[in-house]
Parts: C-alpha cells; structure tokens; sequence
C-alpha cells in the first residue's frame, strides 16, 4: 500500500546488489528497482560519465548528469544493464591480466589461483530427485595443486541416493563481484554448467575406485567421485577433480543449461616436415591425493615412430620398462584423503592423476584430471630387476589413454613407476594438426 514515490525514495539508498535483491520480491518490486533513475545514479557514481554538473547539496555532492535524455530516452531497465555489463567487463578486464602470462612447463596461466578469487569464482552441485526437486549443496573444501584443484562437498543432509536421478556441476560467479568482501549465496550470481552426471544405478554404472572401513568410492567421467557409507549405501561426500585448462572459460562461460563449447583449434599444415605432430611433445604429471603430492614431474621431447602408430592411437613413450635408470619412485603412502563434518579417512591405492600433455608451441594438447586406482597385477615375467607386487593404473577418454605400471619394493616401502605411457587417439591429433595419420 504505500505510495510508488516513497517506495523509489527508499530503494533510492541502496546499494546495487541490494536493489537486485528487492527486485525478486514481486512484480511491483520489480519493476520500481528497474528505474532509470535509481540505476543511473549508481553508474554514475562508480563510473562517472564524462559528461556531468556538480550539484551542490548542504556539504555534500553528487554527479548529475546532463539533462534528462539518459532517463527520458531509454527504456527501464538500461541503465541497470550498462551496470551491470560495465561491471563485468571490469572484472574480465582484470581476470584476463592475471591470466595472460603462461607456466613454460604447462602452457597453463601461471596465476590460475589468483585469477580464480579476482572473478569471485566458486563451484555448487545440483542434486536432482526423480521427482524433479532440485538439492543445491554449497559448502565445499578446495585443494589446489600446480594443474588442478580438487573439490570437496559434504553434508548431513544429503538426500536419498535411491531417489536421485541427476548430478550437475556448475561454475557459479556473483553478478556484481565485491572485491573487498566474500561473496555472498544470497546475492544475485549466474550459474555456468560444466558437467551433468547420472546417478541412476550409481553402483551398477560407475567404476569402483576403492574402499575403507567406512566408504566406498565411485568414479563417474569427466573427473566425479562419490563416496558412500559402507552400512546405508548413503552419499557421504562428493568429490570433483578439475583441470586448470580453460577451467575459468567453462566455469563462467556457459549457461544454466547449456555448456561452454571449447575451440576447435586452428591447425596450421607443415608440408616441410613429413612426422608434423608426431614429436616434440611435453607432459606434466601430477600425482596427488588430496593433501599429499605423490610426484609431479615434467617430461620432455615425447615423441611417437609411425611404425608405433596402432589401433587408433599414437604411442607416446614417457618412462620405459628396459630402461630402469628412468624409473621414478612415488613419494608417501599412496591414497586419497576425504572427510566429512564428523569423520575423515583415506583410501589406500587411490589417488588424483592430473596430466597436461603440451604440443610442440607450447599449447595444452591434452589435459585432464581424475581420480584413478591401482590394480594388482597378475604380470611378472618381465621385471627380472625387481622383487615385489606389480600393479596397474590405467584411464581411458574419448580423447587418449594412460597406462602406468608400478612394483611396489617391500624393502624401501614404496611403490616405484617402471612403465608410463600415453595413448593420443589419431582423430585427436589429425583434427589439431590438420594431417592425416
């Protein structure tokens, strides 16, 4: 019941993201927090048009613009979205400075991290039942690592695993980042979806990656891992593994419902070198599990004969069963830390494998990252040089394989990697190089 006038008085003292917020309250609301008036002055104020009179109010002073035409001519609403265009523009403007200079080993932005906390960025996950309810779960734990940061969510309130059908991961950024403060979950914030997983059937579906006396975990591509109570076959964590590589893009660059499409990169033929694509490769392996780094490692000048291009794939040679000085330990006890609001545990033989393979520019070829587990192997008969329990790490995408080899030495208590190699399918690599193999 009160009067248009006084309501547009009082919205008049607010701030931006607080007239975004009345404007949900209903349709009257939302239409007087779209006033030109109002938004024009907050532009000014934090923009200052170049165009401007100072009015002298008592001590105070405050830009008005020129005539009336800015209010007049323009339909509600613009000025709240020159606002807000403006705002993120400033905000890209600074994200894109922190990520322009890139790690020679990685060909990755030396300042993810930074670029990350400067655009306000954080992750949520959207739980939805088969009756369509949607779950958002908010409170996350994160690890950063050189290539990756791994994301951690629990609750005490996680729904039924019996009655959900869908998981999607979205990339969430407030509409106008603060920088002198947190975000806020209740203030305006736009959404980009990364991933959607599917739930149904989880331990039919899924890989089991391993177990502990009180969970049980389950990967799910691109990078999912869900745990669950051994007792209630119950959600008691969810946790994702994502790659730096065009992470910010696809955090803030896609929709609600739709993904971010990655570039197709632009391939330049080199008729002068017959082999084009099939050498100089760099790789940069971390291995990891959770608080732990078990090796990171850059491996250069990779490189694959056309006599090994088979099935598909290139073969790319990165640590070599005959040649034992090139075999690498992994340092501490490998497994994958979790925890809860009560309880934290780790699961032995599990861990994050995060791999940038790195063209012969400097670009990031292949990248990904994933929760991985090592299997005992049967397969002795050509590891004379050591004494000890073979086991094998594999991963496979639509995009290449990994297989790694391990011996685990009882003497030194470690596990000891004899054999590494990576699978480059030649559709990946015909499509990046413009060749034909």
């Amino acid at each position: 019941s009160m009067p248009s006038e006084m309501l547009l008085k009082i919205f008049s003292y607010l701030d931006a993201v607080s007239v975004l917020s009345v404007g949900c309250v209903n349709k009257h609301f939302y239409h007087l927090a779209n006033d030109n008036g109002i938004w024009l002055k907050i532009y000014s104020s934090c923009f200052q048009p170049k165009r401007m009179i100072w009015k002298m109010k008592s001590e105070q002073t405050e830009p008005v613009s020129l005539g009336c035409a800015a209010l007049r001519d323009r339909k509600p609403g613009y000025w709240k979205k020159e606002y807000i265009f403006k705002q993120i523009a400033v905000v890209k403007t600074r994200v894109m400075r922190l990520v322009k200079t890139a790690d020679p080993y990685t060909g990755l932005p030396c300042k993810n991290k930074e670029a990350m906390k400067a655009s306000g960025l954080s992750w949520i996950i959207v739980l939805k039942d088969k009756n369509g309810k949607e779950h958002v779960m908010e409170k996350t734990n994160l690890s950063f690592k050189d290539t990756s940061v791994t994301i951690l969510w629990y609750s005490t309130n996680w729904p039924c695993l019996d009655t959900l059908s869908t998981l999607k991961l979205f990339g969430v950024m407030p509409l106008l980042p603060d920088q002198s403060r947190a975000p806020s979950k209740n203030g305006p914030r736009r959404r980009s979806l990364i991933a959607e997983y599917h739930l149904a059937n989880l331990t039919q579906s899924s890989v089991a990656v391993g177990a502990d006396k009180l969970v049980q975990l389950f990967s799910l591509n691109p990078g999912l891992l869900v745990g669950l109570w051994k007792e209630k076959n119950e959600i008691a964590f969810v946790m994702v593994s994502l790659h730096y590589h065009q992470l910010l893009e696809r955090s803030t660059l896609g929709s609600a419902t739709v993904q971010y499409a990655l570039p197709r990169n632009k391939p330049v033929l080199d008729d002068v070198d017959p082999e084009y694509g099939l050498h100089d490769y760099s790789l940069h392996l971390d291995m990891h599990g959770g608080s732990c780094t078990y090796l990171c490692g850059t491996f250069k000048s990779l490189f694959c004969r056309k006599a090994d291009i088979a099935n598909g794939y290139l073969r790319l040679t990165v640590v070599s069963l005959k040649d034992n000085t090139k075999h690498l330990p992994l340092i501490g006890t490998v497994g994958l830390s979790w925890e809860t609001d009560v309880f934290k545990g780790n699961v032995k033989d599990c861990y994050v494998m995060d791999v940038t393979l790195v063209d012969e520019t400097g670009k990031p070829f292949w990248c990904f990252s994933a929760p991985v587990y090592m299997e005992l192997s049967s397969d002795a008969s050509s590891l004379y040089d050591y004494m000890g329990h073979i086991y094998t790490t594999d991963y496979a995408d639509s995009e290449g394989k990994v297989c790694v080899a391990l011996v685990w030495l009882e003497e030194t208590k470690e596990y000891l990697i004899v054999n590494l190699v990576l699978y480059i399918s030649t559709k990946k690599v015909n499509n990046w190089y413009g060749t034909n193999y």
